[in-house]
């Protein structure tokens, strides 16, 4: 494509969107073509190894395998990400439910998992608004996790998350159900740079009417300025000089579009509120249970772990594979 006579001619923002788009796919086609050898290179050193019954290396031949598999796992993940704004950094709100200090402790729990979770993935986790709980805990905090499909792997966690337990708050031992509310957003670029083309421009001159004299009456000082692609016309004639009237055009036009631009980001957010789910309580998309037994169950792909402690410390993969693969 890029080879495309007249392809560098292209709006520059259109280049840069198709260079980055092209960067991704030779990155995925390279860690495929990778993925292929080394499990070809494996397959041909575990026949030569089972007929020479050499378990040495047949034990080595078991790790990789077990490597080649969640890498391949990973590598199929990200292609079921191909929504726009999956490849977005990712914002996060964490709110308490009812329930007082033991919901709030149950927010702080979380957001040290979705934390430990960026860690691990390389992401950077940085808070943006924190509000503490009273006694203990946090009433509600909005973080953003910044790195590659960082929204497409955290929307899976837009919904209610309850937990059970014994409560540590409670002097009676007495077994507390609590929720929080996570809202997971993209985010969304707010820089608006307004570059216009000369040639999207179409300018007229004419003589100007109405006060100033009979200079501005005899020369065509006027100015009106039609920017091709959005239709938008401005003009100017209270200025003498044909040069000062096109100046303010100018920046007439400028702070048109910028306004067009504007109402498109504005819309653009509101439509990506719409589209997420309602967050309703009683209708929980994950359960932490602590006591009686201990389990994590997601009622939406019905996917369990009994390691709480692990999804607690950010192992929450299996439940977003799940999520992912279901939709």
């Amino acid at each position: 494509m890029m080879a495309t006579p007249g392809f560098w001619q292209r709006d520059q923002e259109e280049v840069s969107r198709l260079s980055q788009e092209r960067a991704w796919m030779r990155e995925q086609l390279d860690a495929w073509q990778k993925l292929y050898q080394e499990t070809e290179d494996t397959k041909t050193l575990a026949e030569i190894a089972n007929e020479e019954n050499d378990e040495t290396v047949l034990k080595e031949v078991s790790h990789d395998v077990a490597r080649l598999q969640r890498e391949i796992r990973g590598m199929e993940l990200t292609s079921l990400l191909g929504d726009p704004d999956d490849k977005r950094n990712a914002i996060v709100a964490i709110n308490a439910g009812a329930g007082g200090t033991e919901a709030q402790d149950w927010v702080e729990m979380l957001f040290r998992m979705y934390t430990r979770w960026g860690e691990n993935k390389g992401m950077d986790v940085q808070v943006i608004d924190y509000l503490p709980g009273d006694e203990a805990g946090i009433k509600n905090v909005t973080l953003t996790v910044s790195g590659t499909y960082a929204y497409g792997y955290l929307k899976s966690e837009h919904g209610i998350h309850r937990m059970v337990r014994i409560s540590p708050f409670d002097a009676t031992g007495r077994r507390h159900t609590t929720f929080a509310s996570v809202s997971v957003l993209p985010e969304v670029d707010t820089d608006i740079m307004i570059e216009i083309d000369e040639n999207d421009l179409r300018i007229d001159t004419f003589r100007a009417s109405g006060p100033g004299g009979q200079h501005v009456n005899k020369t065509s000082s006027a100015i009106r300025i039609t920017h091709l692609p959005s239709g938008i016309v401005v003009q100017c004639q209270n200025q003498k000089s044909q040069h000062r009237n096109k100046d303010m055009a100018m920046k007439v036009l400028r702070a048109k579009l910028y306004d067009v631009e504007k109402d498109k980001l504005e819309q653009k957010k509101h439509e990506m509120h719409q589209n997420q789910k309602e967050i309703a309580w009683g209708s929980q998309i994950r359960s932490y249970v602590f006591n009686p037994y201990r389990l994590v169950k997601d009622h939406r792909t019905n996917v369990e772990e009994g390691n709480v402690d692990k999804v607690m410390d950010g192992g929450i993969d299996t439940f977003i594979d799940a999520y992912l693969r279901m939709k």
